[in-house]
């Protein structure tokens, strides 16, 4: 990730807190390796896998994608994953690959991972808290030029870090105009999460404001921070999501996970996703690794709080504390890639949608210094409200259809909308950390692509 010295010499990106089918009961299905094993009884059974060579695939060149996932379990980089690929609304690649824990004293130790195996989505929560607001967007609760402070009068007066006085004393200035809300939700209205080296960095340390007790507290908190630049004159990952949530909170009169749960999971069928995991479910809950200093996996509950999920959160967090089934995110993903509506339930417009998954990032922040980790702001690939957009896939260096969008999340997990395409993928790991923890991402990316022989079907 390149440094962003476009707006200080000395100041660095804040590395942000990636805080980024079912088979019938009782059927035996092979995993990756070839070994059938049982799907557990309860899961669903709409999910099924027609031909590739139906929708324009070719199931020769899928093995590319299977190999490339097979060969980070086979390194030793992963327990065990699941993907599904869809074009055209189908089903044409769902596969399991290793398995839910390699300890060998885990309770799960060896056995086979399974497509019902809930995951930490991390900043994968940042699109679904995305949905959540352009609902009200829908319902005339906000508008994208609105100043922040309109729905959270704590901000009504942010100050802007700008350097230091001869005496070494930060110095903060006002702000060339007040943060909007859609600088909220494309990163570039001055929050971060803290994580960098800066001296704002620093403050956020001293705050701690991920660790609130609830997003009131977070806001105050957050409140208290000057900006780490001037509203609108860089892209740093941030905590911005978050203070979206507390939006949805105040806008909607729901808590977040209750928004959620009553306008996207139930609509769209999503039954296992939330903020925890009840007791009943926890058996399909995935262990989370950490890839130490040798790349070598170790069992972590790492990440921002909730660090075990076993009850819904005081602080919901809308960039990073959703768990969801691979299921459970692909129909989410399916009802943006049909512009707002699944099965016959709507929760977007096409019109609204595409608001959302357009960059609308300015040109003078597409240059290749803004980023985080491989995902880095340039000719071609920006943002729009709480995903990445790949608005020129030439420029961009990407495969993708134009208009493609996307995000991942700390653990791994990730997935993309191509609407020129129509093609859904969704991914699910669970590796945090490590020397480049999301190659998988645009490995998938060129593999998949690579097997989309025909697209003219």
């Amino acid at each position: 990730m390149k440094s962003g010295m476009g707006v200080r010499g000395w100041m660095a990106i804040a590395v942000g807190i990636a805080l980024l089918g079912f088979a019938p009961a009782g059927r035996a299905e092979k995993n990756a390796k070839g070994t059938k094993h049982k799907v557990e009884a309860g899961a669903a059974a709409e999910m099924t896998v027609v031909s590739p060579e139906s929708e324009g695939f070719s199931t020769e060149r899928l093995e590319n994608l299977h190999k490339l996932i097979e060969g980070e379990i086979d390194e030793k980089q992963l327990a065990g994953a699941v993907t599904i690929l869809a074009r055209h609304g189908k089903i044409v690649d769902y596969r399991t690959y290793g398995v839910k824990d390699v300890a060998s004293s885990a309770p799960m130790a060896g056995t086979p991972m399974t497509r019902d195996t809930i995951f930490r989505d991390y900043s994968m929560t940042k699109p679904v808290t995305g949905v959540a607001m352009m609902i009200l967007y829908e319902q005339g609760k906000w508008l994208p030029w609105d100043p922040i402070s309109k729905y959270v009068p704590e901000f009504a007066n942010p100050k802007v870090f700008d350097g230091f006085s001869p005496d070494g004393k930060m110095v903060l200035a006002d702000p060339i105009h007040a943060p909007t809300m859609a600088e909220l939700m494309s990163h570039s209205a001055g929050f971060s999460y803290g994580n960098g080296h800066g001296p704002v960095d620093a403050l956020y340390a001293e705050v701690k404001p991920m660790q609130s007790a609830n997003l009131q507290e977070f806001v105050d908190k957050m409140a208290k921070l000057p900006l780490n630049y001037q509203p609108g004159k860089a892209w740093m990952y941030s905590a911005s999501m978050d203070i979206e949530g507390y939006i949805v909170e105040k806008l909607s009169g729901q808590t977040l996970p209750d928004f959620m749960r009553t306008h996207i999971f139930e609509p769209l069928g999503m039954k296992d996703a939330g903020f925890y995991v009840p007791a009943d479910k926890r058996a399909r809950f995935a262990t989370n690794y950490r890839a130490d200093e040798k790349e070598t996996l170790t069992v972590t509950q790492a990440g921002s709080p909730p660090t075990d999920y076993t009850a819904e959160p005081g602080m919901p967090s809308g960039g990073g504390g959703l768990v969801s089934t691979p299921e459970d995110y692909y129909r989410f993903a399916q009802m943006l890639a049909n512009g707002g509506e699944l099965d016959g339930k709507r929760v977007l417009s096409p019109e609204t949608v595409k608001l959302m998954t357009s960059n609308h990032l300015p040109a003078d922040l597409l240059t290749g210094h803004w980023g985080i980790g491989q995902h880095i702001m340039r000719p071609g690939f920006g943002y729009g409200f709480n995903c990445a957009v790949v608005f020129d896939p030439a420029a961009a260096g990407l495969p993708d259809g134009k208009g493609t969008f996307f995000w991942d999340g700390a653990a791994g997990t990730w997935f993309w909308v191509d609407p020129t395409n129509d093609v859904v993928f969704v991914g699910m790991i669970q590796r945090m950390g490590g020397h480049d923890n999301h190659t998988l991402l645009y490995k998938s990316h060129a593999a998949v692509y690579g097997a989309l022989t025909d697209p003219s079907k």
